[in-house]
């Protein structure tokens, strides 16, 4: 009887050297799929070049040229735009409910720096002030939103509400919420036609 080895293991071929155009076809593919800031998109590159590199035994540290060429190619040709980004990036965030501080704190974690973020949060305070007057302010409608989503306060079952006052607040407040608007929101109406903000 004749026995054959067979390798159950293939060898792997050597994964292709980094290369500018490798790097703008990855920056490309990832920026069709997602909204993405000057940030995110270094750190996503960075990741792609460590594997690849991993891979070939190389250090991904030669690479880091080549990765901040490909992101300011992105930015002059305005697929990644760190103010539009933000500003979205906001406005979703609003819609959730987010606070000011919350939504600071998650611009930035996006890799937003702090100049970008507060020139948003003022375009966003100059579009409120041009606003109908009465109308609640965008602080006060995600404090509304976030209230609603999570069902506190007025949107609670009746009955509860009172009983779980305290621990509205509580949330409220750790949403970045200050104790006065948390207070005025927990103790309001529920407002069942606000057309700013839709639920998700």
């Amino acid at each position: 009887m004749i026995t054959r080895t067979v390798s159950t293991r293939r060898e792997a071929r050597p994964e292709p050297p980094v290369t500018a155009a490798w790097l703008e076809r990855v920056a490309t593919h990832y920026l069709d799929r997602y909204g993405a800031s000057s940030e995110m998109l270094r750190r996503v590159l960075l990741r792609r070049v460590e594997r690849r590199c991993r891979s070939r035994d190389e250090d991904p540290g030669a690479q880091a040229g080549l990765i901040d060429e490909t992101v300011a190619r992105a930015q002059r040709a305005g697929l990644v735009d760190d103010a539009r980004f933000a500003a979205a990036r906001l406005r979703g965030l609003r819609r959730r409910g987010t606070s000011t501080r919350q939504a600071q704190a998650r611009l930035a974690a996006k890799g937003i720096d702090a100049e970008t973020i507060a020139a948003t949060l003022a375009e966003e305070r100059e579009g409120a002030e041009g606003a109908e007057v009465g109308e609640p302010d965008t602080e006060e409608r995600a404090a509304r939103a976030y209230a609603r989503r999570r069902r506190l306060g007025p949107y609670r079952r009746p009955g509860t509400r009172e009983a779980n006052r305290e621990r509205d607040l509580a949330a409220m407040a750790r949403a970045g919420f200050s104790y006065g608007l948390a207070k005025s929101v927990i103790g309001g109406e529920a407002e069942e036609d606000d057309p700013s903000f839709g639920e998700e």
